[in-house]
């Protein structure tokens, strides 16, 4: 599915946008830092969606609430759009069992753009953990 979605062959990609994918960055960094809902240990944010690694420290769902619903209302008010849905309503959460996992776990995450072709290394792209 990520492969599909790297494509950015369909759908909206509105997170290619500079000014919103900082409203993703810092929504992330607030939701670990100031609010403490999660450890935060990777990201990244690509045209069209976003991975993360966390350990939360709140219920999924609260996190998931916080940070799409913020996100959403603030991306739409730079895209000019009123009552219309930002996120798909899904998401994927998974339980990481050991440091093994966790560590391919966030390779992939930071990989991403690697293998979508948009950098050579992680470190260059600007999106992401790997960047920071």
């Amino acid at each position: 599915m990520d492969r599909y979605l790297d494509t950015c062959a369909s759908g909206p990609t509105w997170l290619v946008r500079e000014e919103i994918a900082r409203i993703v960055v810092d929504a992330l960094h607030y939701g670990a830092e100031t609010l403490d809902y999660y450890d935060l240990y990777a990201y990244v944010v690509m045209a069209n969606h976003v991975h993360v690694l966390v350990t939360p420290h709140v219920q999924p769902v609260k996190l998931l609430q916080s940070v799409k619903g913020f996100t959403a209302r603030e991306a739409n008010k730079m895209l000019g759009r009123v009552g219309e849905a930002f996120w798909q309503a899904e998401s994927y959460d998974h339980y990481v069992r050991n440091a093994a996992e966790w560590d391919r776990i966030r390779r992939y995450i930071e990989e991403n753009p690697v293998r979508a072709g948009l950098v050579r290394s992680p470190e260059e792209y600007r999106w992401s953990s790997a960047h920071a």
